[in-house]
C-alpha cells in the first residue's frame, strides 16, 4: 500500500491525539479561502470541518489571499470582490453555523501605492463587507531568491519605504482600519522602520517574519534565528505592532513536515518551534500577541487539531489571563470583533 501524500487527510490521521484544554475560547485570526490551490479546495466545509475538530474556536478573521476577485472593472477595485465573496459566506457561516466557528472580520487586499487615493477602494470594501471589513494585507514580501520557494512574494524591493506607500498606510489608520503584513526575514529591519514612520496606524506582523529555512537559506537556521530575535525586538519596540504567532509551518520554514512520511504530533511540534514562540511572547507581550493557524497553508505540515494542542503545550506555564490573551483576546480586540 503507498504510503498517504503529506497534507492530505490520510496523512494527517496518522497522528490522533486527545484535545487539549478543549473548553479554552480561540478566535483564529488568520485563515484563508479558495477553490483552488496548493492542489485542492479550501471553502467554508473545509474550514468547519478543521475548525469543528474538537478545540473550541468560535470566531476567525478571514486575510486576504487573491481569491474570488472582479473580473472586470478597474484594476484597482478588483480586489474588493474577494471581500464581496467572502461576506456572503461570512453571512452563510453566521446563519447556518450553529455551533460552529464564525468568520467574523475580513482583511482584505488594496494597493497601498494610491497613497490618498486608496481611500475609494477601502470605501468600497467597507461597503461590501456586511459589517465584517476591518482592515488591509498589501503584503512586503521580497522574494531574493524565488526559485527555492513555494510561496514566493511578490512585492518589489523597497516597497516599505516608498513615501506612496507609506502615505496609504498612514490613511488606513486615519480611517480606522488595521494594516496586515508578511514578509521574510531579511526584511524585518525595513518593517520596524516602516512601524517607526507611520505610528498611527495599527499594523499586525503575519508569521513572525517569517525566517526562511530552504534553499540558500538551509543551512542557517541558527544564525538567521540569532538576528530574527534582535529584529523582532526591534520591532516589539514599536507600540502600533502586534504580533500574529503562527505560519511558522509553511514548506519555505524548512522544518521538512511538508515531506515526512508522518506529520509531526503536538509534542515534536512544540519542541521545534517554542524558540520563536517564547522570544516573540517576551518582547511583545501576551496582549499584543494572538495565536493564527494559517490554514489551510500550514495544513501541509501540521493537522488544525495538532497544531492548536502544540500551541496550548507552548504556553501551558503562563497565567489565565495571558492565555486568554493570546487565544482570543488580542485578536477580538485589534480586530474589533465584539
Amino acid at each position: 500500500m503507498a504510503e498517504p501524500t503529506p497534507g492530505t487527510p490520510e496523512w494527517h490521521a496518522l497522528v490522533q491525539e486527545p484535545i487539549i484544554d478543549p473548553q479554552r475560547e480561540i478566535v483564529d485570526p488568520h485563515h484563508h479561502l479558495w477553490h483552488s490551490a496548493f492542489g485542492s479546495a479550501y471553502m467554508l466545509e473545509d474550514l468547519w470541518s478543521d475548525t469543528g475538530a474538537g478545540h473550541n474556536v468560535t470566531k476567525t478573521v478571514y486575510l486576504e489571499c487573491g481569491s474570488f476577485y472582479r473580473e472586470d472593472g478597474p484594476e484597482h477595485m478588483r480586489p474588493v470582490g474577494e471581500t464581496e465573496a467572502v461576506a456572503e459566506i461570512a453571512r452563510t457561516s453566521r446563519e447556518q453555523g450553529a455551533g460552529r466557528a464564525v468568520i467574523s472580520g475580513i482583511v482584505g487586499r488594496a494597493d497601498l501605492r494610491l497613497a490618498e487615493a486608496v481611500e475609494e477602494v477601502l470605501n468600497a470594501h467597507e461597503d461590501a463587507s456586511d459589517g465584517l471589513f476591518k482592515g488591509i494585507r498589501h503584503a512586503g514580501s521580497f522574494a531574493r531568491h524565488p526559485e527555492a520557494l513555494l510561496i514566493k512574494g511578490r512585492a518589489p524591493e523597497g516597497l516599505y519605504a516608498d513615501p506612496n506607500f507609506r502615505r496609504g498606510i498612514a490613511r488606513l489608520g486615519e480611517m480606522g482600519f488595521t494594516y496586515d503584513t508578511w514578509h521574510y526575514h531579511y526584511q524585518n529591519p525595513d518593517f520596524a522602520e516602516l512601524a517607526q514612520a507611520v505610528p498611527d496606524t495599527m499594523m499586525i506582523l503575519d508569521h513572525f517574519g517569517t525566517p526562511l529555512g530552504v534553499g540558500p537559506y538551509a543551512n542557517q537556521r541558527e544564525e538567521i534565528f540569532q538576528q530574527w530575535k534582535k529584529d523582532i525586538a526591534e520591532i516589539a519596540a514599536c507600540p502600533n505592532v502586534v504580533a500574529k504567532l503562527g505560519g511558522l509551518a509553511m514548506p519555505d520554514n524548512g522544518f521538512g513536515w511538508d515531506t515526512a512520511p508522518r506529520p509531526p504530533n503536538s509534542q515534536t511540534f512544540a519542541d521545534a518551534q517554542r524558540p520563536y514562540y517564547l522570544h516573540t511572547i517576551e518582547v511583545f507581550g501576551p496582549e499584543r500577541c494572538m495565536f493564527e493557524s494559517n490554514f489551510p497553508v500550514d495544513r501541509l505540515s501540521v493537522s488544525y487539531p495538532v497544531l492548536w494542542n502544540a500551541l496550548k503545550r507552548i504556553v501551558a506555564d503562563f497565567s489565565e489571563a495571558e492565555q486568554n490573551a493570546m487565544f482570543s483576546g488580542t485578536a477580538t480586540r485589534i480586530y474589533r470583533l465584539g
